[in-house]
């Protein structure tokens, strides 16, 4: 194996964060959103873990549905997109799929679907101020009244939402939505689903019947400044790699593609084997920490599509094939995230197929 780039899924932190979040949601089940390949960590694998865990799974498409079925999982499954063609119906129902409607245009093809293909459940998104996906909430009684008159449709409808602004948890905004939510759906019946998973942590009103958990399953936050790991939660992946070369630079001379960085002094510069070919951020400024033996190092230079530079003046004793961590324990994504202009989601759901996966139960 040439290539040494290693992402671990520590399983026994994705169930660690489940019952977390089971603590700080009540009384409401669990939707573990594992689309993305489950942001990144793999389908499948996250699947395995959480089975009997999770009341249901949430995915994009219709297609991760099928690879969780074909592995063998029968709980709910919701599809977070619902049906994009007429067709889509009578697979969702063969796969016994819940199926989100958030647009007209989806309720002839409801209207016609088979009875004898069995129930499909359904869930009525409820545009309450994000402006994606949704019917308007004067229309949700109109909506659920419609749908309970199609002959093919479940009996119980499932109301649901999606915050813009959740992890403002001083803002005005969720606030109003959950509001709204209430206003639109009052005296309807069926299961509510509102809270993702920043809503979770700092909006207790919002938990409804049912969370709708993605992020904080794999240990990851998006509250500006503060990591998963701030809330109680634990990092479920890291990343890491080895130093592959060592070089003795002399003060003045320049490092990386278009020689960005200049050494201050005469100095130790690692070159670790990562780069934007694996899913490592380009765009993460020099500074950014990596830990070399569990000791934080800066980058510097510019990222390239296999390797990363690295000071080595704080960690003077580093070696040729020693571990370099880009993530994970002790160093939060979120840090590298923030560094490179962007969210953890982006990076975990950003590895490319020659990074290696493996599973670890811690």
């Amino acid at each position: 194996m040439s290539r040494t780039t290693v992402a671990t899924v520590h399983l026994g932190a994705l169930r660690h964060n489940l019952a977390r979040v089971r603590a700080l949601a009540g009384d409401a089940k669990v939707m573990a959103v594992v689309k993305a390949d489950a942001y990144g960590h793999g389908l499948e694998r996250v699947a395995r873990a959480l089975d009997g865990e999770a009341e249901a799974f949430a995915v994009a498409a219709i297609a991760d549905g099928l690879r969780l079925r074909a592995a063998g999982h029968r709980q709910r499954i919701v599809v977070l997109s619902g049906p994009d063609t007429p067709s889509d119906i009578a697979e969702m129902q063969r796969l016994r799929l819940d199926a989100l409607i958030h647009h007209d245009a989806q309720l002839p093809w409801l209207a016609k679907a088979d009875p004898l293909r069995g129930p499909l459940r359904v869930w009525i998104k409820v545009d309450t101020g994000m402006h994606r996906l949704g019917f308007d909430p004067v229309r949700a009684r109109e909506v659920h009244a419609a749908l309970l008159a199609m002959p093919a449709i479940d009996r119980e409808l499932g109301l649901m939402t999606h915050f813009a602004s959740s992890e403002e948890f001083e803002g005005r905004e969720t606030a109003l939505q959950i509001a709204r939510f209430r206003e639109g759906t009052a005296g309807l019946a069926g299961p509510r689903a509102l809270s993702n998973s920043a809503a979770v942590l700092g909006w207790p009103d919002a938990r409804g019947d049912w969370v709708r958990t993605g992020g904080l399953l794999y240990g990851l936050s998006v509250v500006e400044g503060r990591s998963g790991a701030d809330f109680g939660f634990r990092p479920a992946m890291t990343l890491a790699t080895r130093l592959v070369a060592i070089n003795r630079l002399v003060k003045g001379e320049r490092v990386g593609y278009n020689g960005t960085y200049e050494c201050p002094e005469d100095m130790n510069v690692g070159v670790a084997a990562i780069g934007y070919g694996d899913g490592y951020p380009r765009s993460a400024t020099p500074g950014t920490p990596v830990l070399i033996n569990g000791r934080a190092a800066p980058l510097v230079g510019r990222v390239s599509m296999d390797l990363i530079t690295i000071d080595l003046r704080g960690v003077p004793d580093a070696r040729t094939g020693d571990r370099v961590t880009l993530w994970g324990e002790g160093l939060p994504v979120e840090t590298v995230a923030a560094a490179a202009g962007t969210i953890s989601y982006d990076l975990t759901c950003g590895m490319t197929r020659r990074v290696l996966f493996v599973d670890d139960e811690s």
